[in-house]
């Protein structure tokens, strides 16, 4: 396990210095933050004076070079737009990503994983073909669409839920969260749906495929031939078999839920990072765009790291090839 570590840590640190090189090469070419900051009435002379202060005028390297120094002290500058730490913002925005993005992913499975395994079990029924006509659709309609849709049914039809804003929210130490409050969970219910009704779909399709190969092997075949129930079959022989793909989507899901969540956060005026960085885009505000996606490619990192890592709980083979040092089924 010690080296399995080691090798993910090594990995980590590579790719986290590829994000960061090409996160600072794409910053750096989206526009003049000088305009952005004083506005197109500025003189040349004003203009020359902020380039030299935040200096823009130093080659390309060694302001790379700065950046990353400031980086690995845990500096990400200051915002050219807001005159704050980006940290600081980041970490006034980060609870409400997190909070969004976990409650897509309890969402996906809490509904993917039956209706999965449903269909799975009931394939060749109507109603399994219904779940699979179901899923195509809910993968084919884009998230943006879908958060129409419900502000459209939920909030302007019937009026039950707030269309924008998070809600009241709570300071928990330097975490804000809204689940203790009930404007903010209802607040949350719909950005929270329009992300995790793709992710539905996904899930229940991988769910059925991956359970009706299980269903078909020859250890499932002598279990019923020996007369087990076929509840202990398909929920703990089958299901346990099915879940080490379904490990590996959530982890790719909540990867992929923080780092697009800005769609949902635009339409639903979420206070996350995903409105955080369209706002940057904006006011070319170099600094706080290369901090969130560095933040993203840590997040992507840390979450496929616990992936691989989960994998040994699920599946015993896998320990079995670390102990002996090769890999399991290895001769």
């Amino acid at each position: 396990m010690t080296a399995f570590l080691a090798q993910r840590l090594g990995q980590a640190v590579i790719v986290l210095t590829v994000v960061s090189f090409l996160a600072f090469l794409l910053s750096s070419q989206i526009g003049d933050p000088v305009v952005s900051i004083l506005g197109m009435q500025s003189t040349p002379e004003d203009r020359a004076i902020l380039r030299a202060r935040l200096g823009l005028d130093d080659p390309f390297l060694i302001r790379y070079l700065s950046y990353m120094g400031n980086v690995l002290r845990g500096e990400f500058g200051i915002s050219y737009a807001n005159q704050r730490p980006v940290a600081d913002l980041i970490l006034a925005r980060l609870p409400a990503t997190l909070e969004l993005a976990g409650v897509a992913l309890f969402m996906s499975l809490a509904l993917g994983l039956p209706i999965g395994i449903y269909a799975a079990i009931y394939r060749g029924h109507w109603t399994s073909d219904a779940i699979l006509t179901a899923t195509v659709i809910g993968v084919s309609i884009p998230t943006f669409v879908i958060a129409i849709l419900l502000i459209f049914a939920f909030s302007v039809t019937l009026g039950w839920l707030p269309s924008f804003g998070r809600g009241q929210v709570v300071q928990v130490g330097w975490w804000t969260t809204g689940f203790l409050t009930e404007s903010g969970r209802r607040a949350l219910l719909m950005p929270a749906a329009a992300l995790a009704i793709s992710q539905v779909a996904l899930v229940a399709r991988l769910v059925r495929a991956e359970m009706i190969e299980v269903l078909r092997t020859d250890y499932i075949r002598f279990a019923r031939a020996r007369g087990l129930r076929p509840r202990i079959i398909n929920l703990s022989l089958a299901l346990r078999n099915t879940l080490i793909p379904v490990i590996t989507v959530s982890g790719i899901q909540l990867g992929f839920l923080f780092a697009f969540a800005v769609v949902a956060e635009a339409v639903f005026q979420w206070p996350g990072i995903g409105l955080l960085f369209l706002q940057a885009l904006g006011s070319t505000d170099v600094p706080v765009i290369g901090a969130i996606l560095l933040l993203t490619a840590a997040f992507f990192v840390a979450v496929n790291t616990v992936v691989d890592l989960l994998y040994a709980v699920v599946d015993p083979r896998l320990r079995a090839g670390e102990a002996t040092g090769r890999p399991a089924g290895g001769h």
